[in-house]
C-alpha cells in the first residue's frame, strides 16, 4: 500500500506540474541574445514563480510571425501549456513585411491555442520610429485590434523605458542587455502575476 501511495503521489505531482505551464513563443527579446540563459528575464520569471509553474522559453533568435505559427502545433503537443505567452512581430517590422500577414499570423496563433483550452496573452511591440509613422500606425495599432477580438491579455512592451536608459541595450540599438533582463521582467510581472494565478495552482 505505501509503495502505491508512493506512486500515486508521484504521478499527481508530474501532473500538476505540467498542468501549470506557462509557453513562451518569441524572438530575440525573449531568447537572451548574446548572454547566458539563465541571465535572461524568461529564466528570471521562471525563478519567480518558483516550483507551481513550469515556464518553457520557445524563443527563437530571428524568429518571426510566420515561424511562430509554423511551430505552435508542435510546442503544444510536446508541453501541452495552460498558458501562452506571445512577444513577436520585431522581425517581421525591422523587415518591413506587410502588417496584415502579422496580424493574420498572430491571430492563428491565438486561435490554435485557444482550440487547444489554452489561455493568451500578446504582448505589444514598438518599432523604430524611422520606419514611419504610417508604417507603425499600421503595425503597433493591430496588437490591440488582436487582444480586442479575442479577448486576450496585452502586455506592455516591456522595453518602453529603457531604450534611453544607460547600459541597457546593446551596441546595435535594438537588443537588451543582460543588466535590462530584471527590469524587462518588472515591467510585466504585475499583469503576468494576475493572469497566471486567475487560473493557477489551486484555483
Amino acid at each position: 500500500m505505501g509503495c502505491w501511495l508512493l506512486l500515486f503521489g508521484s504521478a499527481m505531482a508530474a501532473q500538476s506540474a505540467q498542468a501549470n505551464t506557462l509557453l513562451i513563443v518569441g524572438d530575440s527579446l525573449s531568447d537572451a541574445y548574446n548572454m547566458p540563459r539563465e541571465a535572461g528575464w524568461a529564466a528570471l520569471l521562471s525563478e519567480r514563480l518558483g516550483g507551481d509553474y513550469t515556464v518553457v522559453n520557445a524563443s527563437i533568435s530571428g524568429e518571426t510571425s510566420a515561424g511562430g505559427v509554423r511551430r505552435l502545433p508542435g510546442l503544444i503537443e510536446q508541453y501541452s501549456p495552460n498558458w501562452l505567452l506571445i512577444i513577436l512581430g520585431g522581425n517581421d517590422g525591422l523587415r518591413a513585411l506587410n502588417p496584415a500577414q502579422l496580424a493574420s499570423n498572430l491571430e492563428e496563433m491565438i486561435v490554435k491555442a485557444r482550440e487547444a483550452g489554452i489561455d493568451v496573452a500578446l504582448m505589444q511591440i514598438r518599432l523604430p520610429a524611422n520606419l514611419g509613422a504610417a508604417y507603425l500606425d499600421r503595425f503597433e495599432g493591430l496588437y490591440p485590434e488582436l487582444a480586442a477580438r479575442h479577448e486576450a491579455l496585452l502586455l506592455p512592451f516591456f522595453l518602453e523605458n529603457l531604450f534611453d536608459r544607460p547600459g541597457m541595450m546593446m551596441s546595435d540599438g535594438i537588443h537588451p542587455g543582460e543588466a535590462a533582463q530584471p527590469y524587462m521582467l518588472e515591467a510585466i510581472w504585475p499583469e503576468v502575476k494576475q493572469w497566471l494565478e486567475a487560473n493557477g495552482p489551486g484555483e
